[in-house]
């Protein structure tokens, strides 16, 4: 689940946080790295949980609106569409989903605020109107109302993303990274009551858990050797001045170039400026990308930097 962006953005962050505070172990800044980690996981599932929220509580007004003492036919009568939605359905009771939000004590249930905020936005949207007088009422139409739920209600959701910022640090920027797989898994849903296991696992595969460790460890024993090499490359400059955002960005890039021969150079060039773009000045991704590609061209003509298999064909 967890992709090599996001794999880095959170290396990045961690190794921030590090050399900020000197006081920290590499071993104690390695076990904050999986925990930042596992905390992203923790809200893919929370984010599925706040469909079946939604739901319960729009059960519950309804069957307060039926014991009015002078209900209307509306009120005795509703439309019963979303809170019958099929894909909400299947994922209240899928097994590794509650199985993980029980394990980890996850939960909505002590932020009613949020879900009455949440639902009012949807009931009042334009897409909760057409999906509940939709003349097609099937499993691929609740699925879809469930993708569009995630890419157009919560992503830009204000109340939403406050209250994981309050919640959690490691959650400040990972909304729209996890709301995507969100969606990704909901497209693998095929029926109601299909019973394959869709979620996704932390880690895609073991490569990508062994990348995760080798490049914050790599970029911590080589930290005074990678600075070194950039201080070389920027001798028009005062590097004590450069933001230290920069140097550790151009690190965390010099060390997966020299240290992963089967990532496209390219690739993590690209990614690397894009971590600029976000993390950093507005003009440190032109600084960063004349900087590596001076040193990226030096590297590869002395043999320093060596790709192999596909990152070979791709460089």
């Amino acid at each position: 689940m967890i992709s090599r962006r996001i794999i880095r953005t959170k290396v990045l962050q961690i190794l921030y946080a590090h050399v900020s505070s000197p006081e920290k172990t590499i071993t104690q800044s390695e076990s904050e790295l999986h925990f930042s980690i596992r905390k992203t996981y923790d809200l893919y599932h929370l984010l599925f949980a706040i469909l079946g929220e939604l739901s319960d509580f729009a059960n519950e007004r309804i069957e307060a609106r039926k014991m009015k003492n002078f209900p209307s036919e509306d009120d005795l009568n509703p439309n019963l569409r979303f809170v019958n939605n099929r894909l909400i359905s299947r994922l209240k009771s899928d097994k590794s989903l509650n199985k993980y939000l029980d394990g980890n004590k996850l939960n909505w249930s002590n932020y009613p605020d949020l879900i009455r905020g949440i639902y009012t936005s949807l009931i009042e949207s334009d897409l909760y109107k057409e999906y509940i007088n939709s003349a097609i009422d099937d499993f691929g139409n609740d699925r879809r109302f469930c993708e569009d739920f995630f890419s157009i209600i919560l992503v830009n959701s204000d109340i939403m993303l406050n209250e994981l910022e309050e919640q959690s640090i490691y959650w400040n920027d990972d909304l729209d990274f996890t709301i995507s797989m969100v969606i990704k898994t909901i497209k693998k849903f095929k029926s109601s009551d299909d019973q394959n296991e869709y979620l996704m696992s932390l880690y895609k595969d073991e490569e990508d858990q062994e990348f995760t460790k080798k490049l914050f460890r790599k970029a911590l024993v080589n930290n005074t050797e990678n600075r070194k090499i950039i201080e070389n490359y920027t001798k028009n400059w005062d590097v004590d001045r450069v933001a230290i955002m920069d140097i550790l960005i151009m690190q965390l890039a010099l060390t997966e170039l020299m240290e992963f021969p089967s990532i496209p150079i390219k690739v993590t060039l690209n990614e690397y400026i894009e971590l600029a773009k976000y993390y950093s000045t507005n003009k440190s991704s032109t600084f960063i990308n004349g900087v590596l590609d001076r040193i990226t061209k030096d590297f590869k003509e002395e043999g320093k930097i060596v790709k192999a298999g596909r990152g070979l064909l791709e460089t």
